[in-house]
């Protein structure tokens, strides 16, 4: 977001669908598609492709996995038709190991089913969009204020780390990793409070942000603001939870005034995203 905590949804309706391309070639360069919490994304990448070569099909977590991310980073958008028969044939899987992929992400309200129509990404109004704020508003500084009570060395050492990654897919100008660190902040903030009620809600609010985020075109969005966790992390260090609380909602402040809250849709080729998964 500029942060948007965007890391795990709601029905709404959808008006397109993707065209097919058939003459489309599969065998594109597969894209890059970063693990949650994750130092590799090139080994991610390797070993997507390495595993078709050995023979053995991807799983249903495997799939999940490259879906999910590819929605949080942007390069699949909201209202997104997700076909089954297109995704077995790109992941080189059965339509039943699909279904099981869209039921999963349906559960993380990632993805919305349509009776008649297909699953679609989900695709929050502009309602929903300011509901999810005024909802993170709430539950965010209960997070920040029980890891203030409850902080010690080990999760200090995790806060910095996610930090330094912050830090490092900034100078290597990683958009996609930027904008899934950036969620993944307050992802980390609500699983080290140690609430997993708290950790639920927050990574269903993170997810839906970022999709937010994306449908309504805030390019000064795209990531937190470096400064911004920064300073919340050192609150928290000192143990300042009113300054931390404070941060926070600035920093929500700052990632729902720099959206566009209008609808809008796009088309995208989800071949060309992931590629073709063989030698």
């Amino acid at each position: 977001m500029h942060c948007r905590g965007c890391l795990p949804e709601t029905g709404r309706n959808h008006d397109y669908v993707i065209k097919d391309r058939a003459a489309r070639s599969l065998h594109v360069e597969i894209a890059r598609i970063a693990p949650m919490r994750t130092k590799s994304v090139d080994k991610d990448v390797s070993n997507s492709v390495n595993t078709k070569r050995k023979g053995r099909e991807l799983s249903v977590g495997d799939i999940t996995s490259r879906l999910y991310s590819a929605i949080l980073e942007h390069r699949i958008p909201p209202g997104t038709k997700l076909g089954e028969d297109r995704l077995a044939v790109i992941f080189s899987v059965n339509r039943a190991r699909i279904r099981e992929v869209l039921a999963k992400l349906a559960h993380e309200r990632v993805v919305d089913l349509i009776p008649q129509k297909g699953a679609f990404v989900a695709k929050p109004t502009v309602e929903e969009a300011r509901d999810v704020f005024e909802a993170r508003q709430l539950i965010e500084p209960f997070a920040v204020r029980k890891l203030v009570a409850t902080l010690d060395k080990a999760k200090i050492a995790q806060l910095r780390e996610h930090l330094e990654l912050e830090d490092q897919a900034r100078l290597q100008q990683d958009q996609p990793s930027i904008i899934r660190l950036s969620g993944e902040f307050h992802i980390l903030l609500a699983e080290l409070a140690g609430n997993s009620s708290l950790l639920r809600s927050t990574r269903e609010l993170a997810t839906l942000t970022c999709l937010i985020i994306s449908l309504y075109d805030a390019p000064t969005a795209f990531s937190c603001r470096a400064d911004e966790h920064s300073e919340i992390v050192q609150a928290i260090i000192n143990k300042d939870s009113e300054t931390a609380v404070q941060l926070m909602l600035a920093h929500l402040d700052h990632i729902l005034n720099s959206l566009k809250l209008r609808e809008t849709s796009d088309d995208i080729d989800l071949e060309r995203i992931f590629g073709a998964l063989t030698p």
